[in-house]
């Protein structure tokens, strides 16, 4: 690479455009979108699509709600051709579903593509030349006049083939191949030049696609480009104007957006990006961006896993894990700051039940439910997660609502193991660290039975419980106010009580049958160390003493000074 002065690029040359609008606009309705998948993502794969896998991804776009697909180049192979062949003889375009062929301006080309269209209801023929000074020069050697020339001559062999084929509805659609580079003045010049040749309508409008074929520049300088070619078209009610963008720059999206607040009314561009060198535009991101800001997109992605599986089985390319919406780690948190504030979100929303209400829950643009995902995985553990995201683990996967006091302590007992082994730790992993280190512990104090005795003259109780204490297996009784004060009481007769118990939760986990009790105490040890256990028993009485033996045992573990028999 150069350093210092870099003579090698040059800066792109801005659009006089000093009263441009756009910036100022919003996008509130939906595009049209043309899906380019089964020509453009088709030929940017190494082992393109057969027929039959060319068949299920138009049915697939068919059904996510595409209505116009651009499906090939017909003239370029067999395989394209047989396609839309087959397409037609099987009966599988929908009436309201538009078909786009892609087609050089050449003359041989343009009849072999009429002959594919024969028996389709609706079609747009898409005609295109390059247009660019690099093209013009390197490519073509050709000048502006003889370039605009080719886009006229082929506009009038397509209009003459028009008559060929009377029941199918011919639509045009022209693109100034690699407009990005090429000068605004000149692509409206041979744009209109095409629409002289066409004479489009209000009615039957001419499709002007304008393609970013190479960024080349940032987002606003294309966004200044639509803009200026908009007011400047003399005929714009006559015109849609289409964009095509590509991602050289990774602003492929942005340029898209931008692009549509000044004035293009149509989108091209691919699932997931898929295209020549750093891909097309992302519709799905796009149509999704849309709908975050509550605008319907027109297109359905309610089940984004399916669209993904098919995508990725006859493309035979992946969507990387971090690809907006649809990567398998976009909704998910390791930052523990993150699963907290996420956690503290959901558990909000779940409270206030209006699952139409308006979203907001801290780091998640979207409802992953609305896209077909499950909040599995949207909070996962490694060394970097906290106390939130354990708690929300346990809680979503397993019914575990731990009291928010706890957090802190079981997030850092299984943050520990994380760190150690460096690794992320699967949900079931961190429950059984947490039944293994809170659940039900039996040593060195272990409950094996408990009878209770009520008096008749008091609300107090008397409980005999059987007990083993470090290997010895005996009898212990106290009284109290209730199952857990009286084994409290029965400890502290036998002089094993060095703690306070300072807070008690319970609530159930499962129902009918199946229902089990979950109860959680804290106490303070003598010491003033913090220590909290957790009992889980069918029977609500016995799963709050389980948590009581389970918190001691703790506390005799950090601590073992304490009393023995």
């Amino acid at each position: 690479m150069q350093k210092g002065a870099i003579t090698k690029y040059r800066p792109f040359q801005q659009i006089n455009l000093p009263d441009r609008t756009w910036p100022d606009k919003t996008i509130t309705t939906a595009p049209i979108w043309a899906s380019v998948d089964l020509r453009d993502g088709n030929q940017a794969l190494a082992i393109p699509m057969n027929v039959d896998e060319k068949i299920e991804f138009f049915e697939l776009l068919v059904a996510t709600g595409f209505k116009e697909i651009e499906v090939g180049f017909p003239s370029a192979s067999d395989t394209e051709f047989r396609f839309i062949r087959r397409l037609v003889d099987e009966k599988r375009i929908p009436h309201d579903v538009t078909i786009q062929v892609l087609v050089q301006a050449r003359e041989h080309l343009i009849r072999r593509t009429f002959e594919s269209l024969e028996g389709i209801s609706n079609a747009i023929v898409h005609l295109y030349n390059s247009t660019s000074p690099l093209q013009r020069r390197i490519t073509f050697n050709k000048s502006k006049d003889e370039i605009k020339k080719i886009a006229v001559a082929g506009t009038q062999l397509i209009k003459s083939l028009v008559p060929t084929i009377p029941a199918t509805n011919i639509r045009l659609q022209y693109s100034p191949e690699s407009f990005s580079d090429t000068e605004v003045d000149y692509a409206l010049e041979i744009c209109e030049a095409v629409i002289d040749v066409w004479q489009p309508t209000a009615a039957n409008k001419i499709i002007l696609n304008l393609p970013a074929t190479v960024e080349v520049a940032t987002p606003n300088v294309h966004a200044d480009q639509i803009e200026w070619f908009c007011r400047n078209l003399r005929i714009r009610d006559t015109a849609i104007i289409s964009l095509h963008t590509h991602n050289d720059r990774g602003t492929g999206i942005a340029a898209t957006e931008l692009g549509l607040m000044a004035g293009a009314d149509r989108v091209e561009g691919t699932l997931f990006g898929n295209g020549e060198r750093t891909g097309n535009l992302d519709i799905v991101t796009v149509a999704l961006n849309l709908y975050t800001q509550g605008v319907d997109p027109q297109l359905d992605f309610s089940n984004l896993e399916h669209t993904r599986a098919v995508y990725e089985r006859v493309t035979r390319m992946t969507v990387p894990e971090r690809h907006p919406y649809s990567g398998d780690l976009v909704f998910t948190a390791f930052s523990g700051s993150h699963q907290d504030a996420i956690k503290k979100g959901m558990d909000l929303r779940e409270k206030e039940a209006q699952p139409d209400a308006r979203w907001q829950v801290p780091y998640m643009l979207i409802d992953p439910e609305d896209i077909g995902r499950d909040y599995n995985a949207i909070i996962r553990i490694n060394s970097q997660s906290g106390k939130g995201g354990v708690a929300y683990i346990l809680s979503r996967e397993f019914g575990l609502d731990l009291p928010k006091a706890m957090h802190p302590e079981v997030g850092e007992v299984i943050n520990v193991t994380a760190d150690a082994d460096s690794r992320e730790l699967p949900a079931k992993e961190v429950h059984e660290i947490f039944q293994r280190e809170y659940v039900n512990l039996t040593t060195p104090l272990e409950l094996i039975s408990i009878e209770r005795e009520d008096f008749s003259t008091t609300a107090d109780i008397r409980v005999e419980a059987e007990i083993r204490y470090n290997g010895e297996q005996m009898n212990i009784t106290g009284a109290g106010n209730g199952p857990i004060s009286a084994f409290v009481d029965a400890l502290q007769m036998q002089g094993w009580k060095d703690f306070n118990l300072l807070d008690y939760r319970q609530h159930s986990i499962g129902g009918g049958s199946k229902t089990e009790a979950a109860a959680y105490i804290q106490i303070q040890h003598n010491e003033g160390s913090l220590v909290n256990g957790c009992g889980i028993d069918s029977n609500i009485e016995l799963a709050g003493l389980r948590a009581l033996v389970s918190a001691f045992n703790r506390a005799h573990k950090a601590h073992p000074e304490s009393p023995q028999v």
